[in-house]
């Protein structure tokens, strides 16, 4: 008799088609006993000229709970992505137990019971709770038998303090119910150590208590081992045992959660000192407010709140900074300013006038953009660098004949003169701005933005990923317009920068504005607290 065709994955689990209860499935891999000791020693990982580990060094003890925290760029996901198998680190090794171990990918991390859970989903949308299970063990068969694992799984359910219907297509879950689906699928595959990157970002306080919770519980019974990425200084302080900072890539400190407090691990963070400002400022900021936002509510692209109730106001002639961990709303506040995203509740004003980002309102009062990214969000890569900064007058009278045919003649000469005072390094006006390095294309969406009078400019991370000469550059057009009288909201992941810049700071955590502070009498470690969620 010929063996029955393998069932289909998107089969419900619990009515299965076929009947293959006499075959035995695969089981998942088991480490029996108490988690090993995992280390990660003289870490070191280039990504062409950017070093982003520098000799790098932490142990988690088994049994415990270990927190990585440190800025946006710190190394944080590179260094567990090295341990996962993500990455070859350039030097340095991973040791599990008192071996020596080479991890290739992160299928070969779950052979020696590591596991890790994403800050993005790695869950199939379209197969089930059950699926996605069994989908993720190291080895799968090609018979499985559907009965025998929905019975296992709703055995390993009962024992979990939350649970999530096995027959439930992953698709028709809520977010906070994906994330704890990663977590339980790490528990499943039997995990001894357990990394979290930025776990509790999708789940509410008391969800993110109870998990946290739990997993705190496993490792005091020597069940599991945990390491946490996060930003959270309340997070470490109620549940990790070690902590391990880092900061530009390299080691800032190390020690018992006991040893350190918000403070100190602030510090550690940012640093004790705010970098100073090396722009000249040429006046103070005027009375006149350019820019209004009030009570700004907007949800993100699953339908969740994630801007509530912003307030802020920006005056002419003021940079005002937007410090904060990236993913608190900032990148959907600078989308609703720019008309990419709809505005849920609130309302915008540009120079007291009710304001609707339109192209036609954008033009009218003189708002202007700079995104992060701009051969994503403010380019297109192919057209020519002269076609991408003509993007805003194209359509305007000197440029038309008849407002349907473009002027190329006079749409290059403005190009030409927009390369020689931005000093862009470009082969000609006619080359496709895709072959220019970043800080050129910055340059160049610079000279588009600025042109003219204008009455707010809105920068988002604008040197991330630049060269010193192309950040200097960029920065003094930032100052250079703000000095003019124009209001500049800066969103930045970067600390530095938004001290270098600011005349004015404001941090946004959990979509909300939580703080604000004078630059000039801003402390670091204050900024660092809020950021990280501890707004007592």
């Amino acid at each position: 008799m010929s063996a029955a065709p393998a069932p289909r994955l998107q089969i419900d689990p619990f009515n299965p088609q076929i009947d293959l209860s006499g075959i035995a499935p695969a089981r998942r891999t088991r480490h029996a006993g108490a988690p090993p000791l995992l280390s990660a020693q003289n870490m070191t990982k280039r990504f062409g000229p950017l070093v982003a580990l520098s000799d790098v060094s932490v142990t988690l003890r088994p049994g415990t709970f270990h927190a990585l925290l440190g800025e946006n760029g710190a190394g944080k996901s590179t260094l567990v992505k090295c341990i996962m198998g993500f990455y070859r680190a350039d030097s340095g090794k991973v040791v599990v137990g008192d071996s020596d171990v080479v991890v290739k990918n992160p299928r070969e991390a779950q052979r020696y019971g590591i596991g890790m859970v994403y800050q993005h989903f790695t869950l199939v949308e379209n197969m089930t709770v059950a699926e996605n299970l069994v989908m993720a063990r190291a080895e799968i068969p090609a018979f499985v038998d559907w009965k025998k694992e929905a019975d296992e799984i709703e055995a390993f359910m009962a024992g979990m303090p939350f649970r999530i219907p096995a027959n439930k297509l992953v698709r028709q879950l809520a977010a906070g119910e994906k994330q704890k689906l990663e977590l339980l699928k790490q528990l499943y595959l039997g995990s001894k150590i357990i990394i979290l990157d930025e776990p509790t970002s999708v789940l509410t306080p008391q969800e993110a208590d109870d998990v946290l919770g739990l997993l705190r519980e496993m490792t005091r019974r020597g069940e599991i081992s945990v390491a946490i990425i996060t930003h959270k200084f309340r997070e470490v302080m109620s549940f990790a045992d070690e902590v391990t900072v880092l900061r530009r890539g390299a080691l800032a400190g190390s020690g018992f959660v006991k040893d350190h407090t918000p403070d100190s691990l602030a510090e550690l963070m940012v640093g004790s000192e705010p970098p100073s400002a090396s722009l000249e400022r040429q006046a103070t900021p005027r009375e006149q407010v350019a820019l209004e936002l009030k009570d700004v509510c907007a949800e993100d692209d699953l339908g969740l709140p994630v801007l509530s109730n912003v307030s802020l106001q920006v005056r002419a002639g003021e940079i005002l900074g937007i410090a904060g961990v990236s993913g608190n709303g900032q990148d959907q506040l600078v989308e609703v300013l720019a008309g990419q995203r709809r505005l849920g509740s609130g309302s915008l004003h540009v120079g007291g006038k009710g304001y609707a980002p339109t192209r036609t309102q954008i033009r009218e009062s003189k708002v202007r953009l700079l995104p992060e990214a701009p051969l994503k969000n403010a380019c297109v890569a192919n057209m020519s660098v002269a076609e991408n900064i003509g993007f805003r007058c194209f359509d305007e009278p000197a440029f038309t004949l008849g407002r349907w045919a473009v002027r190329r003649g006079p749409l290059r000469r403005k190009a030409v003169t927009s390369i020689r005072e931005y000093k862009i390094k470009a082969p000609g006006p006619e080359a496709p701005i895709g072959g220019l390095s970043g800080g050129n294309v910055q340059r160049a969406v610079l000279a588009r933005e600025l042109e003219g009078d204008v009455s707010v400019l809105i920068a988002a991370n604008p040197c991330f990923g630049l060269d010193f000469a192309a950040v200097a550059e960029i920065r003094t057009r930032i100052v250079a317009a703000r000095n003019r009288g124009t209001a500049v909201l800066l969103v930045s992941a970067d600390l530095d920068e938004i001290f270098a810049l600011s005349d004015r700071i404001v941090v946004m955590s959990e979509g909300r504005v939580v703080y604000e502070t004078p630059a000039e009498t801003a402390n670091v470690a204050e900024i660092g607290r809020h950021m990280a969620g501890d707004h007592a």
